[in-house]
């Protein structure tokens, strides 16, 4: 089949596919006090998940990042790491967790086919992170699920979503993390995608500001930026341990070799996350379609990605909300 490519020539190669949006976690950046689920019966199964992946692979996407909601919450998610494992021409799978039920699954999730997770961790400090996510006495089983991540083999990063007045004060207490163990340490913008919508600029610590923060303790070198890629990432010059991400989606997007496509766990196909159009595979998948006319339809979807934050940026016209993030994955 031929390659996904987009009305501005931007080719797929990456799939984020959320298999819920539940969580056992309340971040407020993330989810609502009281969200509305997803009917079960309305979302896909472990084997309509990996026919859609096995699809979007014959379009040429070969990276798959699993994300919910919480990826971990859904029973026998590792089944489906292994089906799609299996799929020819995927190249990679990795995960995007909360950590909490990572010590448990670590090992099962590596032996099916895993290759790395990226960990959700807001704060080093156990009461502040545990205010953010909204449960108490979870800090150090995230941190254990960290550590058997590693154990098993599992490349591991961190995110941490960098809110002003909330945790800025932590940027160095993350780097000498990375530097102690290293583990990649991602800071990430503050988005619209907040479920209590209390985003606002105001409140974003940009990418520029956090990497002249640091510069005045480390001395940064960039490394190359990866095609598509939505991460900067910076080395220490005095350290081959160690390495930090910036994620600049607000200040500097990357839209314009932007090779992303998502999939929510209802089926509905997002080409681009700062876009509030959706295109539902569900029907087709449930109705008997073949192969053929599920790859028609995507391709149709995808020609109508919107081309990005950027535009939004430039026109002023960026909402204070689009969408809660759990029910899109990141």
């Amino acid at each position: 089949m031929s390659k996904l490519v987009d009305r501005y020539g931007r080719v797929a190669k990456k799939l984020r596919l959320s298999v819920t949006d539940r969580c056992n976690f309340r971040c407020n950046f993330c989810m609502p006090k009281e969200p509305v689920w997803i009917p079960r019966d309305e979302v896909l199964s472990f084997e309509e998940l990996a026919r859609v992946v096995k699809i979007l692979a014959s379009m040429g996407v070969s990276r798959v990042r699993l994300t919910g909601g919480e990826p971990l919450v859904r029973r026998g998610v590792e089944k489906l790491v292994k089906a799609i494992a299996s799929i020819p021409g995927i190249e990679e799978i990795t995960m995007t967790t909360n950590g909490f039920h990572l010590k448990s699954f670590a090992n099962a999730l590596a032996e099916a086919g895993l290759r790395g997770v990226t960990v959700s961790l807001h704060s080093l400090k156990p009461e502040r992170f545990e205010e953010i996510v909204g449960v108490r006495g979870v800090f150090d089983k995230v941190v254990e699920g960290i550590a058997a991540a590693r154990d098993v083999g599992l490349r591991v990063k961190i995110n941490a979503v960098v809110v002003k007045g909330c945790n800025d004060d932590e940027l160095f207490d993350f780097a000498e993390l990375s530097r102690r163990t290293g583990i990649t340490v991602k800071f990430i913008e503050f988005m619209p995608f907040d479920g209590e919508r209390l985003w606002n600029i105001e409140r974003v610590v940009r990418a520029s500001e956090i990497l002249e923060i640091l510069s005045t303790r480390y001395q940064l070198y960039p490394k190359p930026r990866e095609h598509g890629s939505t991460t900067r990432y910076y080395g220490f010059k005095d350290s081959q341990v160690g390495e930090i991400g910036l994620v600049s989606s607000i200040s500097e997007p990357f839209c314009s070799d932007c090779d992303r496509v998502r999939v929510k766990a209802d089926g509905k196909l997002v080409p681009c996350m700062f876009s509030r159009d959706e295109y539902d595979l569900k029907p087709l998948l449930r109705s008997g379609a073949p192969d053929e006319e599920i790859s028609e339809f995507i391709k149709w979807a995808f020609s109508r990605k919107f081309r990005g934050v950027e535009t939004l940026l430039k026109t002023g016209e960026l909402p204070q909300h689009i969408r809660p993030m759990h029910t899109l994955g990141g």
